[in-house]
């Protein structure tokens, strides 16, 4: 039985650092760096958070951390804070003042629905759909910034799938500890099932190294044009808590309202 443990303990280790190896190619492949930008003028939305900087504006920082859902938390909590939407500790979010300053805020105000109200996870999968979504996306994905649709889930995924591998091998190696008929050289039957452990953190080790920050939606190039900190891109036009948000998710969230808001609605 313990030999059966082992053969899983191996797979499960090859298989994982097999697929990290291919995301990780696939991902070198489809991002030949970043596309020369314009240092200033507006971006095509009109508005101050997508207004294009020498660096990301805040709708590519959301993009990037986390994908269309993070992108429409951000443009909801930012009308929240102008108080042109009501967002509730229900998972609500309540149209207050019909008019978008830009592409994506119209998008969710559209998303919202003719009744002005609608609950978030919807708004969110509605955007995901959305011609401004897509376009922005695009235009990360040609600029070399964001992973293409045809390589996700991409590195990050997979070093996931090698940590949950690890996990495995430990239990694996545990059960045939317990199995292991008496009289059985235990000594050997560790190092043995060392062995898949061994590749699978040495693998993630390197990620770490290699690969880090790891994100199934930014490229290396798009990854590390990330701010490393906050505070560093605030500004009157990008607050620090939207900065914080786009960056992190709604676990960064100082407002607990809107923490709730956004987490009761399965953030």
């Amino acid at each position: 039985m313990w030999l059966l443990f082992l053969l899983v303990a191996c797979s499960a280790a090859v298989l994982s650092c097999a697929l990290l190896c291919r995301a990780a190619l696939a991902a070198a492949r489809t991002s030949p760096g970043p596309a020369p930008r314009p240092a200033s003028g507006p971006h095509p939305d009109g508005g101050t958070a997508g207004r294009r900087g020498p660096g990301l504006t805040l709708y590519e920082m959301a993009y990037l951390s986390g994908g269309p859902h993070r992108l429409a938390d951000v443009v909801l909590v930012l009308m929240a804070q102008q108080r042109r939407v009501l967002l509730a500790d229900t998972g609500w979010a309540t149209v207050v003042d019909p008019v978008g300053k830009d592409t994506v805020e119209r998008a969710a105000l559209t998303a919202m629905g003719p009744a002005g109200q609608r609950r978030i996870p919807a708004i969110r999968d509605a955007l995901v759909g959305d011609d401004a979504v897509r376009e922005l996306g695009d235009r990360l994905v040609t600029d070399g910034l964001a992973v293409p649709v045809a390589v996700r889930p991409g590195v990050g995924g997979a070093v996931r799938l090698v940590w949950g591998a690890a996990l495995l091998v430990l239990l694996c190696t545990a059960a045939s500890y317990w199995t292991a008929p008496p009289g059985a050289d235990t000594g050997l039957l560790l190092a043995w099932c060392s062995l898949p452990l061994i590749v699978t953190l040495g693998t993630c080790a390197v990620a770490r190294f290699e690969l880090h920050p790891y994100s199934d939606w930014a490229t290396t190039a798009g990854a590390r044009q990330l701010p490393g900190t906050v505070r560093a891109p605030a500004s009157p036009a990008l607050p620090a808590s939207l900065v914080t948000l786009a960056l992190r998710g709604p676990a960064a969230l100082t407002d607990p309202s809107l923490r709730a808001a956004l987490h009761s609605s399965g953030a």
